[in-house]
């Protein structure tokens, strides 16, 4: 079953590591194959990850897009995620959920937990 992206105009997003951006209206895409696809607000930048929740979001975030599940990126990851349970030891289930997810290799699945556990933005001004 294909995955189908709705596009805003001028959407970014990240498919297999390529950032692509959608033109001037709205669009549809279909990717008929497996890939790693991350939408413009899912994307986490280096200078945002601030706290111990967006620094385990990154460092997941990371071994997603580029495709690795070991070396540097899982050390890097496996170091977020003990600060991550240091810092929030109410959600020790969490995080031990989102380390099984990353040993597994189903990192969008740990994406999607570690977004859970990050704090919520602040509303912008309007």
């Amino acid at each position: 079953m294909p995955l189908k992206l709705s596009l805003k105009p001028g959407e970014t997003f990240v498919v297999n590591g390529a950032v692509v951006r959608n033109g001037d209206r709205r669009g549809v895409l279909l990717l008929e194959t497996q890939a790693r696809v991350l939408r413009e607000k899912d994307i986490l930048r280096p200078a945002d990850a601030s706290t111990p929740a967006t620094r385990a979001y990154f460092a997941v975030m990371q071994m997603y897009l580029l495709g690795e599940v070991d070396g540097p990126l899982y050390t890097q990851t496996a170091d977020a995620l003990a600060g991550l349970l240091a810092d929030m030891p109410d959600a020790h289930d969490d995080v031990l959920q989102i380390s099984a997810d990353v040993v597994a290799g189903d990192l969008y699945r740990a994406l999607s937990r570690c977004r859970k556990l990050m704090p919520a933005a602040p509303a912008e001004d309007v």
